[in-house]
């Protein structure tokens, strides 16, 4: 029964596209042909090594107590013992934080990124758009990292055509 749904579904699908004037880009090679994006990526990938690093050095000190702490556990009293995993647990829920506020949903990571890669989406978004309009698509779809476009003729591929319109209103907005 589920596959004659799917197999429904698919058939509409295909039909419907078949009968739209649609077309396909590749909006990963678009964002890689802008010299802001490339950069932006690079900007990111550097403060995420940065934040990384940071997150490696508490996780280290966390280790190193908790390797003292091993060390020395037979010859410490209970009370002693108690407070001393305390403290190696508060140090480790601590680092945790600390790295889900850099590397969270809501950390500065993901602040940082939508900071400086939503304007340049927003811009390509809004070249695909004018392109698909200008061409009389009614319908765009995205070849990139899509694994149900098994093939696609390359010509109804316009990617070059968007990038080239998109760099034509980067140079008249510089200008």
């Amino acid at each position: 029964m589920k596959r004659l749904f799917l197999i429904a579904a698919i058939l509409l699908s295909v039909g419907t596209l078949s009968a739209q004037n649609y077309i396909i880009v590749n909006s990963e090679k678009i964002f890689k042909s802008l010299d802001s994006y490339n950069t932006a990526i690079s900007e990111l990938d550097s403060l995420a090594k940065q934040y990384q690093t940071q997150v490696d050095e508490r996780f280290a000190e966390v280790e190193k107590l908790y390797n003292g702490y091993m060390a020395q556990r037979s010859s410490l009293n209970e009370s002693m013992r108690e407070s001393l995993e305390e403290m190696i647990l508060s140090k480790e829920k601590e680092a945790q934080t600390f790295q889900e506020s850099l590397f969270g949903q809501e950390g500065t990571l993901m602040k940082t990124r939508v900071e400086r890669i939503q304007p340049i989406q927003k811009q390509v978004f809004a070249a695909i758009e004018a392109y698909a309009r200008e061409a009389g698509a009614d319908a765009v779809i995205d070849s990139s990292n899509n694994p149900t476009l098994l093939y696609n003729n390359p010509a109804i591929e316009r990617t070059q055509q968007v990038i080239d319109l998109l760099k034509q209103q980067i140079t008249t907005s510089n200008n």
